[in-house]
């Protein structure tokens, strides 16, 4: 039994289940909406919105609480300097204001190769 258990495992070891949510919530920060199926959407939700809220956290005039906001969101994106600065300067004061749920699944039809639920994740 499953019960409790948070998290989707996406048929994949940890360490490939760890590359494809930051490789996924790169992209989405990158390009700002991603077409994926709807367990990889719902996987990447929790992930993407954590790392909105700490660079939220790293907007104060603090300089030492924006270094280590902007180190922790380095630690858990793929993208480098440039996706950590989009997600502060473009992303982050967009949503100063709100308190959390950042992002919007929209569903899409099957897949037309293996008619799995497919999805749209953007942030709002």
């Amino acid at each position: 039994m499953r019960h409790k258990v948070s998290g989707y495992k996406l048929g994949r070891s940890t360490a490939q289940r760890t590359a494809l949510r930051r490789s996924l919530v790169t992209e989405l920060i990158d390009h700002g909406r991603i077409q994926t199926t709807e367990a990889k959407c719902k996987a990447i939700r929790d992930q993407a919105e954590k790392l909105v809220t700490i660079a939220k956290s790293g907007l104060v005039d603090d300089k030492a609480q924006q270094v280590h906001a902007r180190r922790l969101v380095a630690a858990r994106v793929n993208g480098g300097p440039a996706t950590v600065r989009k997600l502060f300067e473009e992303i982050a004061p967009r949503y100063v204001n709100r308190n959390g749920g950042y992002t919007r699944i929209s569903k899409l039809g099957p897949r037309k190769g293996d008619n799995a639920p497919m999805a749209i994740i953007e942030w709002i």
